[in-house]
Order: C-alpha cells, then sequence, then structure tokens
C-alpha cells in the first residue's frame, strides 16, 4: 500500500488560516479531494494522510468530516490546545471519529520555541507519550535546540520531524542542522518526513541535487524504516508540481535504498508509524 504521509486541504472562507493570504496567489483557494485525486491515480498511491493546517479545534473537525467523503484518506492528524485544561477531554472527543490517527504540534508558529518547554506541554506531551499517541513536530531547522531538549525530558515520545525539520537547503547549510537531527534520531520512536523540501530550496531555479545531502543524512541518522515519503501538498505547488515532488523523490533515494526499502519509505513506514496496519491494500 503506497501513502502519501503528509497532505493537506482547506476552505478559505472558514477563516482560521491566518497565514493563508491574497498574497500567496497559488495557495489562496480551496483545495479539496476532488484536487488530488487524480495525483493520486497517476502515481498508485491508495492513501495520504491528511495533516491540519490551522490551529483550531475546529479545523480538526473539518478535515475529520472531509474524510468521510474520501476512501483515499487513511488518517487525519489534527490540532489539540495542549494549554488549554481540557486537552484530554479534545482528544477523547477526536479519537472516536475512526479516522483520527493523532494530532500535530506548530513548534513552528510559537514566537518562542521555548514554550514547548513549559510545564503545561511537557505534562501534556508525557501524558500522549504513555498512550503511544502519534504526534506530528512541525518545527523550524533553528528550533531543533528545543525539540532535543523536550526529547530529553519526554524520551518515549511516539513522534515524526515534518519536512525533515526544514533546513537550509536553498543557502546549502547543514550544520548545525545535521548535528542535532543526529540527536533526535538517537530516539528510535521519533521518525522523520521526507516531505516540505522543495519551499524550502530556491523556489523558482531549484535543481534535483540540491536535495540529495540532505536525504542522504536523513536516511543514515534514521534509516530507511524510520523515514516516509509526505508530498505537503498544496503546500508543494509554491514551487513544483505533485508530479515533480514525487519524482524528486525517486531521484533522491534511487541510490541508497532497495526496491524493498523503498515501498516502506513510500507507505509500509508511516502505516506503521500511524498505526494503519491492520488496513487492507
Amino acid at each position: 500500500m503506497r501513502i502519501d504521509a503528509h497532505q493537506h486541504f482547506w476552505k478559505i472562507d472558514r477563516g482560521d488560516y491566518g497565514w493563508i493570504t491574497p498574497e500567496l496567489p497559488i495557495l489562496y483557494r480551496d483545495f479539496l479531494p476532488t484536487d488530488l485525486e487524480p495525483s493520486l491515480h497517476k502515481h498508485q498511491i491508495d492513501k495520504t494522510i491528511l495533516v491540519q493546517a490551522a490551529p483550531t479545534v475546529e479545523e480538526t473537525e473539518f478535515i475529520l468530516q472531509l474524510s468521510e467523503t474520501a476512501d483515499f484518506i487513511a488518517g487525519v492528524v489534527g490540532w489539540l490546545d495542549l494549554e488549554a485544561p481540557s486537552y484530554r477531554e479534545q482528544y477523547e472527543r477526536f479519537a472516536q471519529h475512526p479516522k483520527f490517527i493523532g494530532f500535530r504540534v506548530m513548534i513552528q508558529d510559537m514566537e518562542d520555541p521555548n514554550i514547548i518547554l513549559s510545564p503545561a506541554y511537557i505534562e501534556a506531551l508525557s501524558y500522549f507519550a504513555d498512550r503511544d499517541v502519534p504526534i506530528d513536530l512541525l518545527v523550524l531547522s533553528h528550533q531543533l535546540p528545543q525539540l532535543v531538549q523536550l526529547l530529553e525530558r519526554v524520551p518515549h515520545l511516539r513522534g515524526v520531524v515534518d519536512h525533515m525539520a526544514k533546513p537550509l537547503i536553498a543557502s546549502g547549510e547543514i550544520e548545525p542542522w545535521r548535528s542535532q537531527m543526529a540527536e533526535i534520531a538517537k530516539h528510535t520512536s521519533i521518525y522523520c518526513k521526507l516531505s516540505g523540501m522543495v519551499t524550502e530550496a530556491n523556489r523558482e531555479f531549484w535543481k534535483k541535487e540540491d536535495f540529495t545531502a540532505y536525504v542522504n543524512e536523513v536516511l543514515d541518522l534514521f534509516g530507511p524504516e524510520r523515514i516516509m515519503f509526505g508530498s505537503d501538498w498544496p503546500v508543494c505547488l509554491q514551487a513544483a508540481t505533485y508530479d515533480e515532488v514525487v519524482d524528486l523523490f525517486r531521484y533522491t533515494v534511487r541510490d541508497r535504498l532497495t526496491p524493498e526499502e523503498t515501498e516502506a519509505v513510500f507507505g509500509g513506514n508511516a502505516a506503521k508509524f500511524y498505526k494503519l496496519l491492520s488496513m487492507g491494500g
């Protein structure tokens, strides 16, 4: 089973996508299942993981409803207000939905990334780590020191680093990203998504070779059993088509993975991380 482990849908007039503005004309429109389905068929991708794009409970409710209309959506990664006393009740309510598979922590949007180390976050994330709940971690490369500290305090977190932690591909910088990712990869319950790469490069003039060093580092650090492919569609459209993202993925792993390992990265690892293994083909 092939899985795109990271994609989004949204309806602009819902009003809680503060980051999607008319200044982003490619993204400033509705993106819904019928827009993505042809690309999935073209590349024989069976299922997707639908990830939240707004930090609201209401948007999670919206994408859960959307998941009921598209069989290809295998699971929904929502959002919880971990600073609210009611976060456990929020989780339990969402968990009643058969396609709710976890939630995302948006460190990227924190004015001060040290908030993730506050007692409220440590308590909440420890609670979910004890229950082995899959958690997406949206983090920028300069925020990795805080993520390293978080994992020192909650070492059993079941997490996946979205978009390789957004390394500075456009400027070709490897350090300190590589060293910090090495610390994170020591935690065997942490995975990494090969997603969101094209928007971290020069969006108009990127070349496939720009990404090889970063993908090689992730492969070396996490191994083929803890990496998953994600398109980051439609955000990727700012720099590449869906076809180009799939082609880039195949190019960057072609000399590093066996056919079996490639299929694991292209679906099997996501099924394992998000506990979808009971699903059919």
